[in-house]
Protein backbone atom coordinates (compact mmCIF):
# COMPACT_ATOMS: atom_id res chain seq x y z
CA UNK A 1 0.00 0.00 0.00
CA UNK A 2 1.53 2.98 -1.35
CA UNK A 3 -0.44 5.69 1.16
CA UNK A 4 0.07 5.65 4.72
CA UNK A 5 -3.06 4.42 6.52
CA UNK A 6 -5.61 6.87 7.69
CA UNK A 7 -7.89 3.84 9.20
CA UNK A 8 -7.03 0.23 10.49
CA UNK A 9 -8.80 -2.47 12.27
CA UNK A 10 -6.65 -5.28 13.94
CA UNK A 11 -7.56 -8.55 15.08
CA UNK A 12 -11.66 -7.74 14.11
CA UNK A 13 -13.73 -10.71 15.11
CA UNK A 14 -17.30 -10.40 15.18
CA UNK A 15 -20.20 -13.49 15.99
CA UNK A 16 -23.29 -13.69 13.97
CA UNK A 17 -25.55 -16.55 15.34
CA UNK A 18 -23.57 -19.58 16.36
CA UNK A 19 -20.40 -18.30 14.60
CA UNK A 20 -17.67 -16.35 13.74
CA UNK A 21 -18.39 -14.07 10.67
CA UNK A 22 -14.98 -12.46 10.99
CA UNK A 23 -12.27 -13.90 13.19
CA UNK A 24 -8.77 -12.12 13.14
CA UNK A 25 -9.06 -9.89 10.50
CA UNK A 26 -6.60 -7.37 9.65
CA UNK A 27 -8.07 -4.16 7.68
CA UNK A 28 -6.02 -1.10 6.23
CA UNK A 29 -7.04 1.99 4.28
CA UNK A 30 -4.76 4.72 2.40
CA UNK A 31 -5.48 8.18 2.85
CA UNK A 32 -5.96 8.11 -1.28
CA UNK A 33 -7.07 4.36 -1.84
CA UNK A 34 -9.86 3.27 -4.47
CA UNK A 35 -11.04 -0.02 -3.08
CA UNK A 36 -13.43 -2.52 -4.67
CA UNK A 37 -15.36 -4.37 -1.57
CA UNK A 38 -16.11 -7.85 -3.06
CA UNK A 39 -18.06 -11.43 -2.13
CA UNK A 40 -20.83 -13.38 -2.45
CA UNK A 41 -24.20 -12.40 -1.03
CA UNK A 42 -24.02 -12.96 2.51
CA UNK A 43 -19.98 -12.98 3.22
CA UNK A 44 -20.94 -10.14 5.24
CA UNK A 45 -19.65 -7.08 2.55
CA UNK A 46 -22.59 -4.68 4.15
CA UNK A 47 -21.77 -5.48 7.94
CA UNK A 48 -17.67 -5.03 7.43
CA UNK A 49 -18.82 -1.63 6.12
CA UNK A 50 -20.72 -0.93 8.85
CA UNK A 51 -17.72 -1.92 11.16
CA UNK A 52 -15.47 0.28 9.27
CA UNK A 53 -17.93 3.22 9.56
CA UNK A 54 -18.40 2.61 13.37
CA UNK A 55 -21.96 1.90 13.15
CA UNK A 56 -21.94 -1.40 14.18
CA UNK A 57 -19.38 -2.51 17.00
CA UNK A 58 -16.71 -5.52 16.94
CA UNK A 59 -16.98 -8.13 19.34
CA UNK A 60 -13.13 -7.92 18.95
CA UNK A 61 -10.36 -5.91 17.66
CA UNK A 62 -8.67 -2.84 17.92
CA UNK A 63 -10.12 -0.26 15.51
CA UNK A 64 -7.79 2.57 14.61
CA UNK A 65 -8.76 5.96 13.30
CA UNK A 66 -6.32 8.91 12.31
CA UNK A 67 -7.44 11.85 14.63
CA UNK A 68 -9.60 14.31 12.47
CA UNK A 69 -10.53 11.79 9.79
CA UNK A 70 -14.11 11.97 8.45
CA UNK A 71 -15.94 9.01 7.50
CA UNK A 72 -18.80 9.08 5.68
CA UNK A 73 -21.51 5.92 4.40
CA UNK A 74 -23.95 6.37 2.26
CA UNK A 75 -26.18 3.39 2.91
CA UNK A 76 -28.32 0.84 0.19
CA UNK A 77 -31.51 1.65 1.41
CA UNK A 78 -31.72 5.40 3.33
CA UNK A 79 -34.63 5.87 5.77
CA UNK A 80 -36.32 9.05 5.09
CA UNK A 81 -39.72 8.12 6.64
CA UNK A 82 -38.89 10.70 9.58
CA UNK A 83 -38.63 13.44 6.90
CA UNK A 84 -41.09 15.60 6.00
CA UNK A 85 -38.68 16.41 2.38
CA UNK A 86 -36.00 15.28 1.30
CA UNK A 87 -33.94 18.43 1.60
CA UNK A 88 -34.93 17.47 5.75
CA UNK A 89 -33.06 14.41 5.40
CA UNK A 90 -30.16 15.67 3.39
CA UNK A 91 -28.79 18.07 6.29
CA UNK A 92 -30.41 16.47 9.59
CA UNK A 93 -27.83 15.94 12.59
CA UNK A 94 -25.49 18.03 14.42
CA UNK A 95 -22.78 17.09 11.66
CA UNK A 96 -24.87 17.51 9.09
CA UNK A 97 -23.41 19.25 5.96
CA UNK A 98 -24.45 22.97 5.14
CA UNK A 99 -27.59 23.14 2.57
CA UNK A 100 -25.82 25.00 0.27
CA UNK A 101 -23.30 22.28 -0.25
CA UNK A 102 -26.11 19.92 -0.47
CA UNK A 103 -28.34 21.68 -3.12
CA UNK A 104 -25.38 22.26 -5.35
CA UNK A 105 -24.96 18.74 -5.61
CA UNK A 106 -28.98 18.29 -6.34
CA UNK A 107 -28.48 20.74 -8.69
CA UNK A 108 -25.83 18.64 -10.80
CA UNK A 109 -27.54 15.19 -9.87
CA UNK A 110 -31.11 16.70 -10.93
CA UNK A 111 -33.31 16.34 -8.13
CA UNK A 112 -35.64 18.21 -6.39
CA UNK A 113 -34.67 18.13 -2.80
CA UNK A 114 -38.21 19.69 -1.95
CA UNK A 115 -39.95 16.67 -3.12
CA UNK A 116 -42.50 15.21 0.11
CA UNK A 117 -40.39 12.61 1.41
CA UNK A 118 -42.73 9.58 2.35
CA UNK A 119 -43.67 9.48 -1.98
CA UNK A 120 -40.32 9.49 -3.03
CA UNK A 121 -39.21 6.99 -5.53
CA UNK A 122 -35.56 5.04 -4.68
CA UNK A 123 -33.68 6.74 -7.14
CA UNK A 124 -35.08 9.91 -5.29
CA UNK A 125 -34.18 8.92 -2.12
CA UNK A 126 -30.26 7.58 -3.42
CA UNK A 127 -29.77 10.86 -4.89
CA UNK A 128 -30.42 12.56 -1.87
CA UNK A 129 -28.29 10.21 -0.06
CA UNK A 130 -25.57 11.05 -2.46
CA UNK A 131 -25.94 14.62 -1.83
CA UNK A 132 -25.95 14.44 1.72
CA UNK A 133 -22.52 12.27 1.72
CA UNK A 134 -20.77 13.93 -1.15
CA UNK A 135 -21.49 17.40 0.90
CA UNK A 136 -20.39 16.18 3.97
CA UNK A 137 -16.14 16.71 2.82
CA UNK A 138 -15.38 12.91 3.52
CA UNK A 139 -11.88 11.67 3.84
CA UNK A 140 -13.28 8.38 3.61
CA UNK A 141 -16.52 7.72 1.51
CA UNK A 142 -17.99 4.22 2.03
CA UNK A 143 -20.06 3.44 -0.91
CA UNK A 144 -22.86 0.39 -0.63
CA UNK A 145 -24.32 -0.05 -4.27
CA UNK A 146 -24.31 3.24 -4.94
CA UNK A 147 -25.49 2.76 -8.99
CA UNK A 148 -28.70 1.22 -7.63
CA UNK A 149 -31.45 3.30 -8.63
CA UNK A 150 -29.68 5.24 -10.17
CA UNK A 151 -29.96 6.07 -14.36
CA UNK A 152 -26.92 6.23 -16.56
CA UNK A 153 -26.65 10.06 -16.26
CA UNK A 154 -26.76 9.93 -12.72
CA UNK A 155 -24.01 6.80 -12.96
CA UNK A 156 -21.63 8.57 -15.06
CA UNK A 157 -21.79 12.59 -12.75
CA UNK A 158 -20.81 9.77 -9.64
CA UNK A 159 -17.86 8.15 -11.46
CA UNK A 160 -16.86 11.82 -12.37
CA UNK A 161 -17.34 13.42 -9.20
CA UNK A 162 -15.64 9.99 -7.78
CA UNK A 163 -12.57 10.51 -10.20
CA UNK A 164 -11.87 13.89 -9.23
CA UNK A 165 -12.01 13.10 -5.34
CA UNK A 166 -9.05 13.58 -3.04
CA UNK A 167 -10.20 11.04 -0.55
CA UNK A 168 -10.22 7.36 0.01
CA UNK A 169 -13.37 5.26 -0.73
CA UNK A 170 -14.25 1.40 -0.65
CA UNK A 171 -17.72 0.34 -2.67
CA UNK A 172 -19.41 -2.62 -3.04
CA UNK A 173 -20.89 -2.95 -6.14
CA UNK A 174 -22.40 -5.00 -8.79
CA UNK A 175 -21.58 -2.81 -11.81
CA UNK A 176 -18.07 -4.16 -12.68
CA UNK A 177 -17.63 -0.68 -15.83
CA UNK A 178 -18.10 1.36 -12.62
CA UNK A 179 -15.96 -0.78 -10.43
CA UNK A 180 -13.50 -0.79 -13.40
CA UNK A 181 -13.23 2.76 -14.04
CA UNK A 182 -12.74 3.63 -10.46
CA UNK A 183 -10.96 1.12 -8.45
CA UNK A 184 -7.13 0.55 -7.93
CA UNK A 185 -7.03 -1.76 -5.15
CA UNK A 186 -9.57 -4.50 -4.21
CA UNK A 187 -10.54 -6.54 -0.94
CA UNK A 188 -12.04 -9.77 -1.47
CA UNK A 189 -14.19 -11.10 1.23
CA UNK A 190 -14.13 -14.92 0.82
CA UNK A 191 -15.05 -17.57 3.25
CA UNK A 192 -14.66 -15.31 6.39
CA UNK A 193 -11.38 -14.07 5.04
CA UNK A 194 -10.48 -10.93 3.76
CA UNK A 195 -7.31 -10.97 0.85
CA UNK A 196 -5.92 -7.60 -0.46
CA UNK A 197 -4.56 -6.94 -3.78
CA UNK A 198 -3.06 -3.90 -4.93
CA UNK A 199 -4.95 -4.08 -8.33
CA UNK A 200 -7.89 -2.51 -9.37
CA UNK A 201 -11.24 -4.60 -10.40
CA UNK A 202 -9.95 -5.09 -13.86
CA UNK A 203 -7.51 -7.38 -12.59
CA UNK A 204 -10.09 -9.33 -10.06
CA UNK A 205 -11.50 -12.39 -12.43
CA UNK A 206 -7.59 -13.45 -13.19
CA UNK A 207 -6.42 -12.85 -8.90
CA UNK A 208 -9.64 -15.48 -8.13
CA UNK A 209 -9.13 -18.03 -10.76
CA UNK A 210 -5.49 -18.53 -9.65
CA UNK A 211 -6.67 -18.62 -5.89
CA UNK A 212 -9.53 -20.98 -6.81
CA UNK A 213 -6.69 -23.22 -8.56
CA UNK A 214 -4.62 -23.11 -5.60
CA UNK A 215 -7.20 -24.27 -3.09
CA UNK A 216 -8.04 -27.15 -5.71
CA UNK A 217 -4.30 -27.54 -5.52
CA UNK A 218 -4.73 -27.89 -1.85
CA UNK A 219 -7.70 -29.47 -1.55
CA UNK A 220 -5.87 -32.60 -3.36
CA UNK A 221 -4.18 -33.55 0.02
CA UNK A 222 -7.39 -32.64 2.28
CA UNK A 223 -10.32 -34.88 3.00
CA UNK A 224 -13.02 -35.37 1.15
CA UNK A 225 -15.42 -32.73 2.37
CA UNK A 226 -12.52 -30.07 1.32
CA UNK A 227 -12.18 -31.82 -2.24
CA UNK A 228 -15.81 -31.11 -2.24
CA UNK A 229 -16.34 -27.83 -2.06
CA UNK A 230 -12.89 -26.80 -4.00
CA UNK A 231 -14.28 -28.91 -6.86
CA UNK A 232 -17.65 -26.47 -6.61
CA UNK A 233 -15.56 -23.30 -6.23
CA UNK A 234 -13.72 -24.13 -9.74
CA UNK A 235 -16.59 -25.63 -11.35
CA UNK A 236 -19.31 -23.29 -10.07
CA UNK A 237 -17.45 -20.34 -10.61
CA UNK A 238 -13.85 -21.03 -13.05
CA UNK A 239 -15.76 -23.46 -15.22
CA UNK A 240 -18.51 -21.09 -15.46
CA UNK A 241 -16.95 -17.87 -16.34
CA UNK A 242 -15.16 -20.15 -19.26
CA UNK A 243 -18.82 -21.38 -20.44
CA UNK A 244 -19.58 -17.78 -20.34
CA UNK A 245 -16.74 -16.67 -22.71
CA UNK A 246 -18.73 -19.18 -25.44
CA UNK A 247 -21.39 -17.54 -24.97
CA UNK A 248 -20.02 -14.50 -25.87
CA UNK A 249 -18.86 -15.12 -28.97
CA UNK A 250 -22.37 -16.97 -29.93
CA UNK A 251 -23.79 -13.47 -28.84
CA UNK A 252 -20.81 -11.64 -31.01
CA UNK A 253 -22.75 -13.60 -33.83
CA UNK A 254 -26.59 -13.02 -33.32
CA UNK A 255 -25.49 -9.06 -33.03
CA UNK A 256 -23.55 -9.37 -36.44
CA UNK A 257 -26.77 -11.07 -37.82
CA UNK A 258 -28.91 -8.57 -36.16
CA UNK A 259 -26.49 -5.41 -37.98
CA UNK A 260 -27.51 -6.71 -41.05
CA UNK A 261 -31.24 -6.36 -40.57
CA UNK A 262 -30.57 -2.93 -39.92
CA UNK A 263 -31.06 -0.15 -42.37
CA UNK A 264 -28.97 3.21 -42.54
CA UNK A 265 -31.45 5.49 -40.32
CA UNK A 266 -31.90 3.12 -37.66
CA UNK A 267 -35.12 0.97 -38.44
CA UNK A 268 -34.88 -2.23 -37.87
CA UNK A 269 -35.75 -4.43 -41.22
CA UNK A 270 -35.80 -7.91 -42.69
CA UNK A 271 -33.80 -8.45 -45.48
CA UNK A 272 -36.83 -10.36 -46.71
CA UNK A 273 -40.43 -11.18 -46.37
CA UNK A 274 -39.90 -15.07 -46.14
CA UNK A 275 -42.35 -17.34 -44.57
CA UNK A 276 -39.68 -17.91 -41.99
CA UNK A 277 -38.92 -14.56 -40.97
CA UNK A 278 -42.74 -14.29 -40.34
CA UNK A 279 -42.82 -16.45 -37.87
CA UNK A 280 -39.79 -16.14 -36.23
CA UNK A 281 -41.45 -12.05 -35.96
CA UNK A 282 -42.51 -11.98 -32.21
CA UNK A 283 -43.20 -8.13 -31.80
CA UNK A 284 -44.36 -5.54 -34.75
CA UNK A 285 -44.01 -2.00 -34.23
CA UNK A 286 -44.86 0.35 -37.24
CA UNK A 287 -44.69 3.90 -37.02
CA UNK A 288 -45.28 3.78 -33.25
CA UNK A 289 -46.10 7.08 -31.46
CA UNK A 290 -46.78 8.01 -27.93
CA UNK A 291 -47.14 11.28 -25.92
CA UNK A 292 -48.37 12.58 -22.67
CA UNK A 293 -49.95 15.92 -23.05
CA UNK A 294 -47.59 18.16 -24.99
CA UNK A 295 -44.54 16.04 -24.61
CA UNK A 296 -43.78 13.16 -27.03
CA UNK A 297 -42.27 10.33 -25.31
CA UNK A 298 -42.01 7.93 -28.52
CA UNK A 299 -42.04 8.73 -32.38
CA UNK A 300 -41.95 7.47 -35.43
CA UNK A 301 -40.56 3.84 -33.93
CA UNK A 302 -40.78 1.06 -36.11
CA UNK A 303 -39.36 -3.01 -35.81
CA UNK A 304 -39.47 -6.10 -35.92
CA UNK A 305 -38.69 -7.89 -32.46
CA UNK A 306 -37.03 -11.62 -33.41
CA UNK A 307 -38.00 -15.20 -31.35
CA UNK A 308 -34.26 -15.29 -29.14
CA UNK A 309 -33.91 -11.65 -29.55
CA UNK A 310 -32.23 -10.21 -26.22
CA UNK A 311 -32.83 -6.43 -26.21
CA UNK A 312 -31.72 -4.01 -23.77
CA UNK A 313 -34.02 -0.81 -23.31
CA UNK A 314 -31.82 2.07 -21.73
CA UNK A 315 -32.08 5.85 -20.97
CA UNK A 316 -32.12 8.79 -18.42
CA UNK A 317 -35.00 8.44 -16.05
CA UNK A 318 -38.07 10.13 -17.88
CA UNK A 319 -36.81 9.21 -21.12
CA UNK A 320 -39.65 6.77 -21.83
CA UNK A 321 -38.38 3.35 -21.03
CA UNK A 322 -41.26 1.97 -19.24
CA UNK A 323 -43.56 3.04 -21.72
CA UNK A 324 -41.59 1.67 -24.86
CA UNK A 325 -41.58 -1.44 -22.87
CA UNK A 326 -45.39 -1.31 -22.15
CA UNK A 327 -46.34 -1.15 -25.70
CA UNK A 328 -44.08 -3.79 -26.65
CA UNK A 329 -45.61 -6.15 -23.96
CA UNK A 330 -49.37 -4.99 -25.33
CA UNK A 331 -50.02 -3.21 -21.75
CA UNK A 332 -50.28 0.01 -23.23
CA UNK A 333 -51.80 1.29 -26.78
CA UNK A 334 -49.69 3.52 -28.59
CA UNK A 335 -51.25 6.94 -29.91
CA UNK A 336 -50.54 6.54 -33.54
CA UNK A 337 -49.18 3.59 -35.52
CA UNK A 338 -49.69 -0.35 -34.45
CA UNK A 339 -48.32 -2.70 -32.90
CA UNK A 340 -48.82 -6.81 -33.17
CA UNK A 341 -47.92 -9.21 -30.52
CA UNK A 342 -47.66 -13.09 -32.04
CA UNK A 343 -50.95 -14.68 -30.54
CA UNK A 344 -48.67 -17.53 -29.27
CA UNK A 345 -46.46 -15.13 -27.17
CA UNK A 346 -46.70 -15.53 -23.23
CA UNK A 347 -44.72 -13.60 -21.14
CA UNK A 348 -42.93 -13.25 -17.45
CA UNK A 349 -42.39 -10.39 -16.11
CA UNK A 350 -39.49 -9.81 -13.50
CA UNK A 351 -39.36 -6.30 -11.48
CA UNK A 352 -37.16 -4.65 -9.07
CA UNK A 353 -39.81 -4.69 -6.29
CA UNK A 354 -39.99 -8.13 -5.89
CA UNK A 355 -43.85 -8.40 -5.25
CA UNK A 356 -44.42 -11.94 -5.20
CA UNK A 357 -42.20 -12.60 -2.33
CA UNK A 358 -44.07 -12.56 0.91
CA UNK A 359 -41.38 -12.23 4.17
CA UNK A 360 -42.70 -14.92 6.30
CA UNK A 361 -43.22 -17.44 3.14
CA UNK A 362 -40.80 -20.39 3.71
CA UNK A 363 -38.54 -20.58 0.57
CA UNK A 364 -40.10 -24.01 -0.43
CA UNK A 365 -43.47 -22.17 -0.62
CA UNK A 366 -42.35 -19.69 -2.84
CA UNK A 367 -40.57 -21.91 -5.42
CA UNK A 368 -42.97 -25.18 -5.14
CA UNK A 369 -45.83 -23.91 -3.15
CA UNK A 370 -44.77 -26.12 -0.23
CA UNK A 371 -43.73 -29.19 -2.43
CA UNK A 372 -40.44 -31.11 -2.55
CA UNK A 373 -40.71 -31.33 -6.74
CA UNK A 374 -40.48 -27.90 -9.08
CA UNK A 375 -41.33 -27.98 -13.11
CA UNK A 376 -38.73 -26.38 -14.56
CA UNK A 377 -40.03 -25.38 -18.06
CA UNK A 378 -41.41 -29.13 -18.65
CA UNK A 379 -38.68 -31.08 -16.32
CA UNK A 380 -39.24 -31.69 -13.25
CA UNK A 381 -36.70 -31.37 -10.84
CA UNK A 382 -36.23 -32.05 -6.91
CA UNK A 383 -36.97 -28.43 -5.34
CA UNK A 384 -33.53 -28.98 -3.29
CA UNK A 385 -31.57 -29.52 -5.90
CA UNK A 386 -32.69 -26.71 -8.41
CA UNK A 387 -31.57 -24.67 -5.73
CA UNK A 388 -27.98 -25.27 -5.70
CA UNK A 389 -28.83 -24.57 -9.52
CA UNK A 390 -28.79 -20.88 -8.11
CA UNK A 391 -26.03 -20.74 -5.82
CA UNK A 392 -27.65 -21.53 -2.51
CA UNK A 393 -27.19 -24.11 -0.09
CA UNK A 394 -29.86 -26.88 -0.22
CA UNK A 395 -30.84 -26.23 3.57
CA UNK A 396 -32.25 -23.18 3.04
CA UNK A 397 -35.19 -24.85 1.73
CA UNK A 398 -37.13 -23.88 5.22
CA UNK A 399 -36.05 -20.59 5.66
CA UNK A 400 -37.79 -17.61 5.75
CA UNK A 401 -38.43 -15.07 2.81
CA UNK A 402 -37.67 -12.00 5.41
CA UNK A 403 -34.76 -14.01 6.86
CA UNK A 404 -32.52 -13.82 3.10
CA UNK A 405 -30.59 -10.50 2.48
CA UNK A 406 -32.09 -8.81 -0.32
CA UNK A 407 -29.34 -10.34 -3.15
CA UNK A 408 -30.64 -14.16 -1.96
CA UNK A 409 -34.48 -12.81 -2.66
CA UNK A 410 -33.53 -11.37 -6.10
CA UNK A 411 -32.34 -14.71 -6.52
CA UNK A 412 -35.00 -17.12 -5.17
CA UNK A 413 -37.39 -14.94 -7.36
CA UNK A 414 -35.04 -15.13 -10.80
CA UNK A 415 -35.19 -19.44 -10.07
CA UNK A 416 -39.28 -19.19 -9.78
CA UNK A 417 -39.44 -17.19 -12.58
CA UNK A 418 -36.96 -19.09 -14.94
CA UNK A 419 -39.13 -22.28 -14.42
CA UNK A 420 -42.29 -21.37 -15.34
CA UNK A 421 -42.75 -22.17 -18.94
CA UNK A 422 -42.98 -18.82 -21.37
CA UNK A 423 -41.39 -17.50 -24.19
CA UNK A 424 -41.35 -13.85 -23.11
CA UNK A 425 -38.59 -12.56 -20.66
CA UNK A 426 -38.86 -8.75 -19.50
CA UNK A 427 -36.38 -8.04 -16.79
CA UNK A 428 -36.61 -4.59 -15.10
CA UNK A 429 -33.01 -3.52 -13.18
CA UNK A 430 -32.46 -7.61 -12.71
CA UNK A 431 -29.10 -7.20 -11.36
CA UNK A 432 -30.28 -4.87 -8.15
CA UNK A 433 -28.78 -6.41 -5.47
CA UNK A 434 -27.42 -9.52 -7.09
CA UNK A 435 -23.14 -10.07 -6.14
CA UNK A 436 -21.26 -10.89 -9.31
CA UNK A 437 -21.00 -14.82 -8.90
CA UNK A 438 -25.25 -14.34 -9.27
CA UNK A 439 -24.69 -12.04 -12.36
CA UNK A 440 -22.69 -14.70 -14.28
CA UNK A 441 -25.38 -17.20 -13.25
CA UNK A 442 -27.69 -14.60 -14.79
CA UNK A 443 -26.18 -14.36 -17.68
CA UNK A 444 -25.73 -17.95 -18.44
CA UNK A 445 -29.56 -18.31 -17.97
CA UNK A 446 -30.54 -15.52 -20.19
CA UNK A 447 -28.00 -17.11 -22.68
CA UNK A 448 -29.53 -20.41 -22.69
CA UNK A 449 -32.95 -19.30 -22.46
CA UNK A 450 -35.25 -19.87 -25.54
CA UNK A 451 -37.20 -17.34 -25.77
CA UNK A 452 -37.20 -13.67 -26.35
CA UNK A 453 -35.64 -11.54 -23.35
CA UNK A 454 -36.32 -7.26 -22.40
CA UNK A 455 -33.99 -5.80 -19.97
CA UNK A 456 -34.22 -2.81 -18.47
CA UNK A 457 -31.17 -2.51 -16.97
CA UNK A 458 -28.62 0.51 -16.39
CA UNK A 459 -25.89 -1.81 -15.75
CA UNK A 460 -23.66 -0.96 -18.61
CA UNK A 461 -21.10 -4.19 -18.24
CA UNK A 462 -24.27 -6.71 -17.96
CA UNK A 463 -26.02 -5.19 -20.67
CA UNK A 464 -22.43 -5.64 -23.51
CA UNK A 465 -22.46 -9.41 -22.12
CA UNK A 466 -26.34 -9.93 -22.72
CA UNK A 467 -28.35 -8.41 -24.96
CA UNK A 468 -27.56 -8.42 -29.19
CA UNK A 469 -30.28 -5.25 -29.55
CA UNK A 470 -30.16 -1.93 -27.83
CA UNK A 471 -32.53 0.45 -28.00
CA UNK A 472 -31.24 3.63 -26.74
CA UNK A 473 -33.95 6.43 -25.84
CA UNK A 474 -32.74 10.08 -25.54
CA UNK A 475 -35.69 11.72 -24.33
CA UNK A 476 -36.81 13.96 -27.27
CA UNK A 477 -38.97 10.94 -28.01
CA UNK A 478 -36.13 9.13 -31.00
CA UNK A 479 -35.17 5.98 -30.20
CA UNK A 480 -31.70 4.38 -31.40
CA UNK A 481 -31.87 0.87 -32.39
CA UNK A 482 -28.31 -0.39 -32.33
CA UNK A 483 -27.22 -4.22 -33.30
CA UNK A 484 -24.85 -4.52 -29.82
CA UNK A 485 -24.81 -3.78 -26.11
CA UNK A 486 -24.53 -0.03 -24.18
CA UNK A 487 -21.20 0.48 -25.59
CA UNK A 488 -21.84 -0.08 -29.30
CA UNK A 489 -24.91 2.51 -28.17
CA UNK A 490 -22.29 5.05 -26.02
CA UNK A 491 -20.28 5.04 -29.26
CA UNK A 492 -23.15 5.73 -31.86
CA UNK A 493 -23.90 8.79 -29.29
CA UNK A 494 -20.10 9.90 -29.08
CA UNK A 495 -19.63 10.13 -32.89
CA UNK A 496 -23.58 11.86 -33.47
CA UNK A 497 -22.40 14.63 -30.49
CA UNK A 498 -19.39 15.40 -31.95
CA UNK A 499 -20.04 16.95 -35.08
CA UNK A 500 -22.89 19.25 -33.64
CA UNK A 501 -19.81 20.65 -31.25
CA UNK A 502 -17.85 21.26 -34.33
CA UNK A 503 -20.61 22.98 -35.96
CA UNK A 504 -21.41 25.22 -33.11
CA UNK A 505 -17.57 26.24 -32.72
CA UNK A 506 -17.27 26.98 -36.47
CA UNK A 507 -20.87 29.32 -36.13
CA UNK A 508 -19.90 30.51 -32.65
CA UNK A 509 -23.44 30.14 -31.63
CA UNK A 510 -24.31 28.94 -28.59
CA UNK A 511 -27.04 27.42 -26.38
CA UNK A 512 -28.40 29.40 -22.94
CA UNK A 513 -27.22 26.32 -20.78
CA UNK A 514 -25.46 23.49 -22.26
CA UNK A 515 -22.85 25.73 -23.84
CA UNK A 516 -22.59 27.95 -20.99
CA UNK A 517 -19.61 25.64 -19.46
CA UNK A 518 -17.88 26.04 -22.72
CA UNK A 519 -17.77 29.49 -22.96
CA UNK A 520 -16.60 30.01 -19.52
CA UNK A 521 -13.61 27.71 -20.70
CA UNK A 522 -13.03 30.06 -23.35
CA UNK A 523 -13.15 33.20 -21.55
CA UNK A 524 -10.88 31.78 -18.38
CA UNK A 525 -8.33 29.60 -19.93
CA UNK A 526 -5.55 30.29 -21.34
CA UNK A 527 -4.54 27.70 -24.43
CA UNK A 528 -2.20 25.66 -22.61
CA UNK A 529 -4.67 25.38 -20.16
CA UNK A 530 -7.57 24.97 -22.36
CA UNK A 531 -5.80 21.95 -24.10
CA UNK A 532 -4.75 20.18 -20.36
CA UNK A 533 -8.32 20.36 -19.25
CA UNK A 534 -9.65 18.56 -23.04
CA UNK A 535 -6.58 16.12 -23.35
CA UNK A 536 -5.78 14.97 -19.71
CA UNK A 537 -9.44 12.99 -18.72
CA UNK A 538 -8.19 10.49 -22.20
CA UNK A 539 -4.79 10.88 -20.73
CA UNK A 540 -5.86 9.98 -17.18
CA UNK A 541 -8.31 6.94 -18.47
CA UNK A 542 -5.31 5.61 -20.27
CA UNK A 543 -3.08 5.60 -17.45
CA UNK A 544 -5.89 3.41 -16.10
CA UNK A 545 -5.78 0.57 -18.39
CA UNK A 546 -1.85 0.76 -18.47
CA UNK A 547 -2.29 0.27 -14.80
CA UNK A 548 -4.81 -2.78 -14.94
CA UNK A 549 -2.38 -4.11 -17.43
CA UNK A 550 0.13 -4.04 -15.18
CA UNK A 551 -1.28 -5.23 -11.88
CA UNK A 552 -3.18 -8.44 -13.74
CA UNK A 553 0.48 -9.49 -14.51
CA UNK A 554 1.86 -8.79 -11.03
CA UNK A 555 -0.78 -10.73 -9.77
CA UNK A 556 0.23 -13.95 -10.71
CA UNK A 557 1.75 -15.09 -7.12
CA UNK A 558 4.72 -16.40 -8.84
CA UNK A 559 6.15 -13.87 -10.83
CA UNK A 560 7.91 -12.54 -7.66
CA UNK A 561 9.67 -15.72 -6.93
CA UNK A 562 10.79 -16.46 -10.48
CA UNK A 563 11.07 -13.53 -12.00
CA UNK A 564 11.92 -10.48 -10.06
CA UNK A 565 13.47 -8.25 -11.93
CA UNK A 566 10.30 -8.01 -13.64
CA UNK A 567 8.35 -7.96 -10.50
CA UNK A 568 10.29 -4.74 -9.72
CA UNK A 569 10.49 -2.82 -13.08
CA UNK A 570 6.62 -3.23 -12.90
CA UNK A 571 6.21 -2.31 -9.48
CA UNK A 572 8.27 0.87 -10.26
CA UNK A 573 6.14 1.34 -13.01
CA UNK A 574 2.95 1.09 -11.55
CA UNK A 575 3.81 3.79 -9.09
CA UNK A 576 5.08 6.22 -11.81
CA UNK A 577 1.92 5.80 -13.62
CA UNK A 578 0.03 6.79 -10.53
CA UNK A 579 2.09 9.82 -9.43
CA UNK A 580 1.48 10.92 -13.15
CA UNK A 581 -2.49 10.06 -12.62
CA UNK A 582 -2.33 11.82 -8.99
CA UNK A 583 -0.61 14.62 -10.83
CA UNK A 584 -3.38 15.08 -13.54
CA UNK A 585 -6.14 14.92 -11.84
CA UNK A 586 -4.60 17.46 -9.11
CA UNK A 587 -3.79 19.52 -12.77
CA UNK A 588 -7.51 18.46 -14.28
CA UNK A 589 -9.12 19.58 -11.11
CA UNK A 590 -8.22 23.06 -10.28
CA UNK A 591 -8.87 24.02 -13.84
CA UNK A 592 -12.22 22.63 -13.80
CA UNK A 593 -12.68 24.68 -10.59
CA UNK A 594 -11.55 27.79 -13.06
CA UNK A 595 -14.24 26.77 -15.39
CA UNK A 596 -16.69 26.04 -12.95
CA UNK A 597 -16.24 29.84 -11.13
CA UNK A 598 -14.53 32.12 -13.48
CA UNK A 599 -14.33 34.68 -10.56
CA UNK A 600 -11.26 32.38 -9.11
Amino acid sequence: MSQPPIFAFEKLSLQQGGGWLFQDMDLFIGARDRLALIGRNGAGKTTLMKLVAGTVEADKGNRVLVPGTNIVMLEQDPDVSAFDRLIDFAIHGEKGPPEYAVRAIADQLGINLEREAKTASGGEKRRASICRALASEPDLLLLDEPTNHLDLAAIEWLEEWLTRYRGAFMVISHDRTFLTRLTRQTFWLDRGLLRRNEIGFGGYDAWTERVFAEDARNADRLDAKLKIEAHWLERGVTARRKRNQGRLAKLWEMRAARAAMIGPQGTAKLAASSDDSKTKTVISAQNVGKSFGDRTIIKDFTLRIQRGDRIGIVGANGTGKTTLIRMLTGETEPDTGNITLSPTLTGIFIDQQRKLLTPEKRVRDVLADGSDWIDVRGVRKHVQGYLKEFLFDPALIEARIGSLSGGEQSRILLAREFAREANLLVLDEPTNDLDLETLDLLQEVIADYDGTVLIVSHDRDFLDRTVNLTLGLDGSGHVDIIAGGYADWEEKRDKRDKPAAKKSEKTGSTEPASAAPSALKTVKLTYKEQRDYDLLPKRITDIDVEIAAMEMEMSDPALYTQKPARFAELTSKTEGLRAEKDAAEERWLELAMMVEDPTS
